[in-house]
């Protein structure tokens, strides 16, 4: 059963390049044995560089079970997710992650994110794309509102 979803996810890969629509990626999230999401990498037709076939999934099997925890559910992607997706998965709750290819595969096709894992472990003003904390005194405003909030919805 579990190749069987691994397999559409490879299909919808494939079926994505064929179609010119976007990257060589494919994912579907399964819920009870069951197909609940797919998707694709749409990054070149949206514009959009969130738009992994992960992160597509993902927000499909949100709104398919109106809850932003997707507890019970498991992923299967075409290809090892990037470190974007993977933390989409973390923070989506998914059960299980399967994939087909490994990220060096990807890198072999063009599709490199291992220089996104060094960056991390840098210093954040020391990156590629600096990061840089300004001092404000009221920073903090928008954590102490959320924790004073009774009827917060955690994540």
């Amino acid at each position: 059963m579990k190749q069987e979803f691994l397999e559409r996810a490879i299909n919808l890969a494939i079926e994505n390049v064929a179609s010119q629509k976007g990257g060589p990626f494919g994912a579907v999230i399964v819920k009870d044995g069951k197909i609940i999401a797919e998707g694709v990498n749409r990054v070149t037709v949206d514009c959009d560089p969130t738009a992994h076939a992960e992160i597509g999934a993902i927000r499909a099997a949100a709104k398919a079970l109106n809850n932003f925890h997707l507890d019970g559910c498991e992923i299967y992607s075409s290809c090892e997710p990037c470190p974007m997706c993977f933390s989409a998965i973390y923070w989506a709750h998914l059960d299980c992650v399967y994939f087909a290819t490994e990220a060096s595969d990807a890198a072999r096709a063009g599709f490199d994110d291992a220089f996104i894992y060094e960056e991390l472990k840098k210093d954040p003003g020391k990156r590629k794309i600096p990061f840089k904390k300004i001092e404000l005194g009221r920073a903090k405003q928008p954590f102490e509102a959320w924790m004073a909030d009774p009827d917060r919805n955690e994540y």
